[in-house]
């Protein structure tokens, strides 16, 4: 099992409604490069988080836990709880 800390950016925009529809996830190599893409994203969408997670990338297992490193506007649990 090879753990490694990831790094996400993850956005949302409007949905149907009041709900939140998310973008695709973009990986970054650090937590410094996730913080910056998250703050540029912030003004053009609902809602940014940049966050890192303990995974084993070999199986798709991630920590519950994600530590977040930036965050704005209207997102889902968990992150809106954080």
């Amino acid at each position: 099992m090879a753990k490694e800390t990831v790094y996400i950016v993850q956005a949302y925009v409007a949905g149907r409604g009041k709900s939140l529809k998310a973008e695709q996830q973009v990986g970054c190599k650090n937590a410094e490069e996730a913080r910056r893409k998250a703050e540029r994203l912030e003004p053009l969408r609902v809602g940014v988080v940049a966050f890192s997670a303990t995974a084993d990338t070999e199986l798709g297992d991630y920590d519950e836990n994600p530590v977040i490193l930036f965050k704005a506007g209207r997102l889902p649990h968990p992150f809106a709880d954080s």
